[in-house]
């Protein structure tokens, strides 16, 4: 990628996200830094831009349409292209549930901002995506979102997330299909150490970043439509 090169990556405050825009400014990419709370939004940004990367906030709930459309706007404004999408954000509040204990309440949720959002902020941000010479589009999903690995994980019982990731998961094919002379690809991390997950797992957040910066990085040659971790493709 050459330095004119443009990402967003939301829910990026913090976590994964957080990584994920440090590792592509560290490429010398221009990150618009995707985030609900202003204050840790230009916080987390200013971090990153005393570290000496190129490093913007952008206000974007996905629960809240009237940012998508004036991130979309503002973007076009400011470049006239996007070259780079990563749907990190996103929400578990589940685990543990049995299908039959999920409200409605939480399961509609979970595919506000895990399906729905990504599909409108990617729907809107398109055309941008289009003007690029090399778009790539990420997903980031999980491998509970695998209808081969769910019934083998019973420690990791999380019906709404799954039933929304699984979801994202199409949408990323779908999209592969219409971004034709892009890449558009699923990843997922790893079981990383966030608020999300909690302090036991493994991974580092740096280290859960890897996949989806490697996907955003894509050579020409690069898959497209497919599902990935540590740039090996997982069963769907």
């Amino acid at each position: 990628m050459n330095p004119s090169t443009v990402a967003l990556v939301t829910g990026a405050n913090k976590g994964i996200g957080f990584e994920i825009a440090r590792q592509l400014g560290e490429q010398n990419i221009e990150v618009l830094l995707g985030a609900r709370d202003p204050e840790r939004g230009n916080a987390a940004a200013l971090q990153l831009r005393n570290e000496g990367l190129n490093v913007d906030f952008f206000h974007l709930d996905l629960e809240d349409p009237a940012t998508i459309h004036s991130a979309a706007e503002r973007i076009q404004s400011a470049y006239g292209r996007l070259d780079i999408l990563v749907n990190n954000a996103g929400i578990l509040n589940d685990r543990g549930l049995l299908p039959s204990e999920l409200t409605e309440a939480a399961l509609r949720q979970n595919f506000e901002i895990n399906f729905f959002g990504p599909w409108l902020l990617t729907s809107a941000l398109l055309p941008l995506l289009k003007a690029s010479e090399h778009p790539r589009i990420v997903n980031q999903s999980s491998i509970l979102a695998s209808l081969t690995s769910i019934g083998k994980m019973d420690g990791w019982i999380t019906p709404g997330y799954t039933a929304a990731k699984t979801a994202l998961n199409a949408m990323t094919v779908l999209f592969a299909k219409e971004l034709k002379h892009g890449k558009v690809n699923s990843a997922h991390p790893g079981y990383v150490e966030t608020d999300m997950t909690g302090p036991d797992a493994p991974l580092t957040p740096a280290q859960g970043a890897a996949t989806a910066v490697w996907l955003a990085t894509l050579e020409a040659d690069g898959p497209t439509g497919g599902f990935f971790n540590e740039k090996k493709p997982l069963a769907w």
